[in-house]
């Protein structure tokens, strides 16, 4: 499943991997499952999408300083990723994250994303614990924000709101705004 949106961005969301009705049958992360309904409609309150919803890879909708990607490349087995998986797609991942320019961020959606992006960096993962709304500068130039997935099981049991997304959302915008006054003013 290739990645979606501007290569030159400073915000990249990973995923898991992509739905069995959702991404794996539109080819695009997030779209056609119910997490994407969340998504969009926050990436475009946030200024980071055109639209607020995804239906398919020709609707029109562009990503603004954004991109997203995820840990596992192919729909897994049962749609529930194992170790191997995000091991053999980890350095795709690792890849897409090289190429983010100074002063980026990467927002992990779940605790398999979160475990993803840190192996990809080459960190020990005992010193940055998944923790909901937690910001780690995971080198000079990146940090990484977590979340827990948007998915339906977790919106619909209320272990994530979204209000608590949007407060996410904040974080980011904030550190991104921070990190290009910062820039401006060299």
């Amino acid at each position: 499943m290739p990645s979606f949106g501007d290569e030159n961005s400073r915000l990249l969301i990973v995923g898991l991997a992509p739905g069995k009705h959702g991404a794996n049958a539109t080819g695009r992360p997030f779209t056609g499952d119910h997490a994407g309904i969340l998504l969009y409609q926050t990436l475009f309150n946030f200024g980071f999408a055109s639209k607020n919803e995804s239906t398919s890879t020709n609707d029109g909708l562009n990503l603004v300083d954004c991109r997203i990607t995820n840990a596992v490349k192919c729909l897994p087995p049962d749609n529930k990723p194992v170790g191997a998986e995000i091991n053999q797609c980890n350095e795709y991942l690792a890849n897409e994250i090289n190429q983010l320019k100074p002063g980026s961020l990467i927002l992990s959606l779940g605790l398999l994303s979160h475990r993803a992006v840190v192996k990809a960096l080459g960190l020990k993962q005992s010193d940055y614990k998944f923790i909901h709304g937690a910001h780690y500068k995971l080198t000079s130039n990146l940090s990484l924000i977590d979340s827990y997935h948007c998915s339906r099981y977790n919106t619909n049991t209320r272990r994530l709101t979204v209000a608590m997304f949007h407060d996410v959302f904040r974080k980011i915008k904030s550190e991104l705004d921070k990190d290009a006054g910062q820039r401006n003013a060299k």
